[in-house]
């Protein structure tokens, strides 16, 4: 993707890319690739990007930076885009990763995943029997341990495999996906893909189409696990109507 026809947009460039661009790329791509990632910011994503108490909040605006694809995951950024005149395709990360594992990948290709239950992976490779599939399973609180990302760079780099789903979470993902870009003859190609793997195995549930297209998967979501999210959604979230238009406004200015 060349860069110049990024959308600068809340302070990242985005790629204006639809699911089926985005999977044209990836069928160009074979475990000998030179190593790229797939970042998917959503409204969560931006708002910890913009938090300035975030620690290392600079290395992982680094990380969203330095990944080869950057699309944007959220139908509530796209609506704040286009009210600006800018046309930001939705390409979830969800739907991206069911694509990918169906579309895109041919028997006998390697899958590495990185994070996820015991019964996720069991499930992956009970849907997909065809791919070789291996699994790192890091620990919790690695965003704070080195020695755990690393550890997972580490397995990403040995696994040779064609694509990585990287699915533990923000910024956790974008971290082990940079640390694997500056290993020396990286290859394959990475997805920071959060939960993705979990709906795509119906281990959680997806809102309904209707819903995702009214902009309210968030609200399914927070019904869905209010304990977990609350905060997220209705503490947290809010906080993009200020920094879309801060950022805006410094665009113009």
């Amino acid at each position: 993707m060349i860069h110049s026809q990024r959308i600068r947009f809340v302070g990242l460039d985005f790629d204006p890319l639809s699911l089926n661009e985005v999977l044209d790329d990836f069928q160009r791509r074979s475990a000998k690739s030179t190593f790229d990632y797939l970042v998917t910011p959503n409204v969560d994503h931006i708002v910890r990007l913009h938090d300035v108490k975030e620690p290392g909040i600079k290395g992982i605006w680094d990380a969203y930076r330095q990944a080869k694809w950057c699309v944007c995951d959220s139908r509530i950024l796209s609506a704040f885009a286009r009210h600006y005149g800018l046309e930001l395709p939705v390409a979830t990360g969800s739907d991206i990763t069911a694509a990918v594992l169906a579309k895109v990948c041919r028997a006998g290709d390697k899958i590495a995943i990185v994070g996820g239950s015991d019964f996720t992976v069991a499930r992956v490779r009970t849907l997909y029997p065809h791919l070789l599939l291996v699994h790192h399973s890091p620990p919790m609180g690695m965003r704070y341990a080195p020695a755990a990302v690393q550890a997972a760079a580490d397995f990403s780099l040995m696994a040779r495999a064609r694509f990585i789903f990287l699915a533990v979470g923000s910024p956790q993902q974008e971290l082990i996906a940079q640390a694997i870009a500056h290993r020396s003859g990286a290859t394959g190609t990475a997805l920071c893909i959060g939960a993705s793997i979990e709906f795509v195995v119906g281990a959680k549930q997806r809102a309904p189409k209707l819903i995702q297209q009214l902009r309210l998967e968030w609200a399914f979501r927070l019904l869905a696990d209010p304990v977990r999210l609350w905060r997220r959604y209705l503490i947290s979230g809010p906080r993009i109507f200020r920094i879309v238009h801060k950022t805006q406004l410094m665009k113009k200015s």
